[in-house]
Order: structure tokens, then sequence, then C-alpha cells
């Protein structure tokens, strides 16, 4: 709402109409090209609707061909385990593991043992023809003292791992292989796919065997069945589906090894098995996001570093993830030539209902002009009536009422603002309160004008402004109101200025006052009890430094200090014989006392204070563990102050001498404390004394003096 002379409406007359036509046509263009947005905007949101579609799918279509090939693998991973955990339940070779057992480790003391082992080598040769363990021997054919080495095959180890019987292929029991089977000590166990001997992926499985009838733990454990045999075509011709035409689809195992992900089986790219191995923190990996998220379906990038559909799933028994995925070429190529012609017919459709609008204002443009004129100048005429209005309200406020612009610039100014300036209203419209005020008094304005500015309402002060005419105090609290909503395209701050000096001082009085008041009692209590002297005033200091230790607000810590300083004025109630009496004091005189703490609050009644002073001096005596009094609250239930100001109460007590007995050490006085931290005090208050005292030179501030 910027300030504009009265008379300027009827010098552009003339020139108003065209003004009013090009805002016409600039509103009517605009809320076509509005209109032609949103349509791009529906139209995208619709192709992308339909982009969204193929994606589920695709996710349908990925999740059977994964589970059908994580079935087949893991068909065959349990066919191989069930091999082991025959032969390992194969009740001869039970027995005869465990005469070896007791022979300790001497086949010769074993029963038959020429026609037992004869029956484990014949076993063992038809169990790895049947089920695949038949390997081969590497190295050359010749006659020489040449060590060739087998691929695949099953062995029977005893207790002690030595190796009882093998086919011919199997390849030693040692290293890896070794280590990797004794870990099968009371369980089946596979042993991770690997580089055989011949440089070839080979997987193994181990069993242990257990003495007949007996308890399946390490005890009883009288050998091991291993078997091993190099991954081949009937292994990996099981991870692909059967009938997939896709050229990319594309399904293998990988698994995590460390900071890195490993390719379990051969890939499109020609890659062997076990070749290929990829950062797990590579960004967008397919691989990475399948082992993360089994079961998970997204849009990633693969080890080609093409974009990829891809879906997973883990494996329980092995630490395998069968990782499904295709081109995002490939799988949505017809998706995105549907949404390439789509888009065409749409924005040739678009561009038909576009000329024909523009057909159709173009013919109405006159009328709807001569119409815009006449609500241009009843909505001109309306403007300035709102404007006197405005003005005429404003003025009557005593207050100094502004608007300052984003640019922080005056907008408008009420009659109070412009006294205050010192200039007239209209010539501080369009200025800075740096040119009208001066850099100094304006610079109170910047920060409060930047919040409100951002949406949230300021309020500042009191604020004591200096330069009064009549040399009078001058105290003010601003009001910054953001005009984001009211005041159109251009936002402003609505700043508002009342006078509370009156308000300010008539309060300082009656502090002062009362703080008279305070003293006044204080040291009528404190002639009364020679010993206690001072003793109001130095609680008063240490609840006021407890509180701010603790960072309450500034009225606690004040209420903190008061009631410390106004705690003892109950004991006018209390005979002087008794305050000064020379030793311990009888149930009777503790009650007595403990009535006078109360008679401070009751006294105190009635009298205003910022905080809950007579609140604060009633729970003087409760507990945190709800055995204090009067009224046995616990805990939270207690105020604050009254728990600062109980700790800082028994600390000058007992740091102080009396009638009775000398004062004690601080720290004798922290550890009595402490003691009762949870049951009398709270230990946070007992804290934040500790801090005070040791960390923040409190010690010194208070002028604790130790006995001698």
């Amino acid at each position: 709402m910027s300030e504009t002379p009265t008379g300027a409406s009827a010098g552009t007359t003339t020139a108003e109409p065209t003004g009013r036509g090009r805002m016409a046509r600039a509103v009517t263009g605009g809320g076509v090209v509005v209109v032609a947005l949103a349509a791009v905007f529906l139209i995208l949101r619709f192709v992308d609707a339909q982009r969204a579609h193929d994606l589920r799918a695709w996710q349908t279509r990925h999740g059977i061909v994964a589970d059908s090939r994580f079935a087949a693998i893991d068909e065959w991973r349990a066919g191989k385990a069930a091999v082991l955990t025959e032969l390992a339940e194969n009740a001869s070779l039970q027995i005869y593991l465990t005469e070896l057992r007791l022979a300790a480790g001497d086949p010769s003391r074993a029963t038959a043992a020429a026609a037992q082992r004869d029956y484990l080598a014949n076993l063992l040769a038809a169990t790895a023809a049947r089920a695949g363990f038949d390997g081969r021997l590497t190295g050359p054919e010749v006659r020489a003292n040449v060590r060739r080495v087998g691929t695949g095959g099953l062995a029977i180890l005893d207790a002690a791992g030595a190796v009882v019987a093998a086919t011919p292929a199997m390849p030693p029991i040692e290293g890896h292989l070794a280590a990797e089977a004794a870990r099968a000590a009371t369980t089946p166990r596979l042993i991770d796919i690997h580089a055989g001997a011949d440089g070839r992926p080979a997987i193994g499985f181990a069993a242990p065997i257990f003495a007949i009838q007996a308890a399946p733990t390490a005890a009883h454990r009288v050998g091991m069945a291993v078997g091993l045999l190099p991954l081949s075509d009937d292994f990996f011709a099981r991870l692909r589906q059967p009938g997939m035409t896709a050229e990319t689809a594309e399904t293998y195992l990988v698994r995590r090894a460390g900071a890195v992900i490993e390719y379990l089986t051969p890939l499109l790219d020609g890659s062997a098995p076990l070749a290929r191995r990829l950062a797990a923190d590579t960004e967008d990996l397919a691989a990475a996001f399948a082992l993360e998220s089994p079961g998970g379906f997204a849009l990633r990038r693969d080890y080609r570093d093409r974009e990829v559909l891809v879906t997973g799933r883990a494996f329980a028994d092995a630490p395998w993830t069968l990782v499904h995925k295709i081109d995002r070429a490939e799988a949505l190529a017809e998706s995105d030539a549907r949404g390439r012609r789509l888009l065409v017919y749409l924005f040739l459709a678009l561009g038909v209902a576009g000329g024909g609008a523009l057909a159709l204002w173009r013919h109405g443009a006159s009328r709807r002009a001569s119409a815009a004129a006449t609500r241009h100048a009843t909505l001109a005429d309306r403007f300035e009536r709102q404007r006197r209005l405005l003005r005429l309200v404003t003025d009557s406020q005593p207050d100094p009422i502004f608007i300052l612009d984003a640019d922080g610039r005056y907008r408008f100014a009420n009659a109070a603002a412009a006294r205050e300036a010192g200039v007239a209203a209209e010539d501080m419209i369009g200025k800075t309160p740096a040119s009208i005020l001066g850099p100094a008094a304006a610079r109170r304005h910047d920060a409060p004008r930047d919040r409100a500015q951002a949406g949230e309402p300021v309020r500042t002060g009191p604020t004591e402004i200096a330069g009064a005419a009549d040399g009078a105090r001058w105290i003010v609290a601003t009001h910054y109101i953001p005009l984001a909503e009211l005041a159109g395209p251009a936002p402003g701050v609505l700043v508002v200025e009342r006078d509370i000096s009156a308000e300010i001082i008539e309060r300082e009085r009656r502090e002062r006052s009362l703080a008279h008041t305070v003293r006044a009692l204080v040291t009528l209590v404190d002639r009364r009890d020679p010993f206690a002297a001072d003793h109001s005033a130095r609680v008063a200091r240490i609840a006021r430094a407890i509180a701010l230790e603790m960072d309450l607000d500034p009225v606690l810590a004040d209420t903190a200090e008061r009631a410390g300083s106004l705690m003892n004025i109950g004991k006018i109630m209390v005979p002087t014989e008794l305050l000064t009496k020379d030793g311990r004091l009888t149930d009777d005189e503790i009650r007595r006392v403990r009535d006078g703490l109360q008679a401070s609050a009751d006294l105190l009644e009635g009298i205003e204070f910022d905080g809950p002073v007579v609140q604060t001096l009633r729970q003087l005596q409760e507990h945190v563990d709800g055995g204090g009094h009067p009224d046995g609250l616990a805990g939270s239930d207690i105020l604050v102050t009254a728990r600062i100001v109980a700790v800082a109460n028994a600390f000058v007590a007992l740091v102080s001498p009396r009638a009775w007995r000398p004062g004690v050490t601080v720290d004798a006085a922290l550890d009595d404390l402490l003691s009762q931290a949870g049951r009398a005090y709270d230990r946070s208050v007992v804290a934040a004394l500790i801090s005070y005292l040791d960390n923040h030179g409190g010690r010194a501030a208070l002028n604790l003096r130790q006995p001698a």
C-alpha cells in the first residue's frame, strides 16, 4: 500500500485505458500460458502413469522369473546337501567310524577292517556317480612322480580330520577346504563357491557324522562327510529361464565380501564366474540394491553401467543373492515409443485448442477492454476511499505506525511516525529508515524486519530510545507483523511502536520498593539471630547461581533469588532464645523453627511477585522422595525453584558456624548433600551447585572460608 498524491489520478485519465488494456492482455495471455502449462503437466503425468503401469507389469514378470530361478538353484543346492546328509546318517559308516575312534584311529584294529574299507570305497564311488560328485584329475598323464590333483568327489574323515576313504578325483582336504569342513562341527555346512584346483568355480558340502544312536553334539562326532564338485552347465543352466527371449535379460548370483560384491556366475558380457568384483558402494549398483533389498524392484545400473530393471532374492542357507535384471531400454522400448507418440498427438491437440482459444479471445477483446476499463475505474475509486480510511484511522492513533516493503523502504507512515521522524509522512515514502532516522537509530529495525519478512511475527522490547527532546526516558515495545497475504505481490512488514515508558518506570519503582522492603525484613531477622546473619543473602546468591547454571529463564532465576532472601522472615515468630540456643534443638524446638519457615510464606501471601515466590517458600521443606513437609510432594511435583533454594539453604547452613557447632568444609558439605541426593535433594540441583563451585569460580565469588 504505497502513498500516492490524491490528485495523481486526474492527470492520467487519458492514459489509463491503454494501461488497463495492456494489463488485461497480459493477464489473459498469462492465463493462456498457465492453462497450456497445466495441460502439458497433465499430459506428462498421463505419460508417466502409463510408464508406471508398464513398470508394474515388469515387476510382476521379474518376480515370477526370479522366484522360478531361485527355486531351481535352491533345489539343486538342497539336493547336493542331502547327499552328504544321507552319507553321514549311514549306519554302517557310523559304526565303522565309531570303532575307528575307539581304536585311536588305527584301521587295523577295527572289525573286518578290509571289508569295511572296500564297502566305504564302493559306497563313495556309487554315491559320487549317482549324485554328480565325480570330478576329474588335473595334471599330465605321464608315468612320472608328478602329483595330479582332483577337482571333485566324496571323502570320509575320521574324528581327527584324517581321510578314511575318498573317491579318486577328490582333492586333498587341506587349507581352505579343511578349514571350511571343520566348521561343520555339529550341523551340515555349505563350502561356498570358490576357485577349484583347475581354476574353475567349485562348491562343497560337509556333514558331521555322529556315533550310532548318539546325540548330535561335538562330543559324539566321530567323523565328517565332505563332498566337492566343480560348477558346471548343469548348475548355470538353472539360471536361464526357459522361453525367455529378451536379449538383455540375465540372472546371476552375487555375494557380499567385505566392501565388495563378487559375481559368482557367468555374466552376459562374457565375464567368467568369480572374475568380476565391484565396490558395494558403487552408486546405483543393481547388485547392491538386490543385496540390501531382496524382493524389491527398482531402476538401477548394472555392472556394465547400463540402466536396468532389477529384482533380487536372498538364499536362507547360502550367502548368495539371486539377481534378475533386464536393460531398461529393451524393457520399456515399446512404452517409450507409445509415450512419444502420445505426446505428439496431445501437443498437436493442445496447439489446435490454443489457436481456437486465441481466436475467440481476439474476437471479444474490445468488449472485454471496455468492461475492464469500467471495472478499473471503480476499483481505483474504492482503493482511494480505502487509502483515506486507513490514513484517518492510523492518524488518530498515538503510536507510530508504518509499513516497510521488501527492500526496507517506507510504503506508508501515519502522523505519529512522521512526528517521530520529524518529516512529513509524504516525504518518508520510498526512503529507508536509515535516511530518515539515521543509521544508528534505524539499525534496531533491521533484524526484526528480516524475520517478519520471512513470515514470522516479531515483538521486541522494552527498548529505551536515546535522545528524547525533553530529556525524559522513552521506552517502546515494537511489533513487526508480516503482510505477505494482505499486501499483494510486494509483501511488506507492518511496524507498530507502543510507548511503554510509564509502565516500565512504574514497574521499576515497584521493584525498588519491594527490594527495599525485603532488605528491611532480612535485616530485622539477622539482628534477632546473629549466628545466621547474612544467611539469607548467601542463600539468595547461591540459589540464583544454581538457577543460572541450570539455564533456567530469568523469571525463575529471580524467583529463586527472592525466595532465598525471604525464606527466614518467618523467624520473627520464633523466640530469640531459641534462635541463639547453645546446643542441639529438641524435636519440639525443631518443629517451632520449621513452623517459622512456613510462616514466611504466610506473611508474604497476597504480595505480587513476578514469579512463584510464595509457592517456593511453602515447598522448601519438601523432599524429592516424598518424605518432606508439609504436603509430602515428590519429584517434579515440587517447584524447581523450591528444590534449588532447599539445596542452597542446606549448603549455606552446613558451611556456616552456629551457636551449637562450627561450620564444615565446602567439600564436607557437598559430600553431605550428595549422600542425601535422590532422597531429600534433587540430584540435578546438587550437580549444578558442584559445577558452579568447581568449574565457574563459585568458591571465590561467594568467599567461602574454610573452618580452621
